[in-house]
């Protein structure tokens, strides 16, 4: 049996963060912004509607 001469190794691809977890921080930011975004759109659109 043989050995690599050189052992590979698996740090940069620990190293790396996935873009799903630097969202999730913002979320109880996010989702009351658009809920109100969305909220302020449609009374627009009732109001204008009207």
């Amino acid at each position: 049996m043989s050995t690599p001469s050189t052992p590979v190794s698996h740090e940069a691809a620990t190293s790396e963060q996935d873009p799903i977890e630097g969202i999730i921080p913002m979320i109880p930011i996010v989702i009351p912004v658009v809920g109100a975004v969305l909220i302020f759109l449609l009374a627009f659109i009732a109001v204008y509607m009207a």
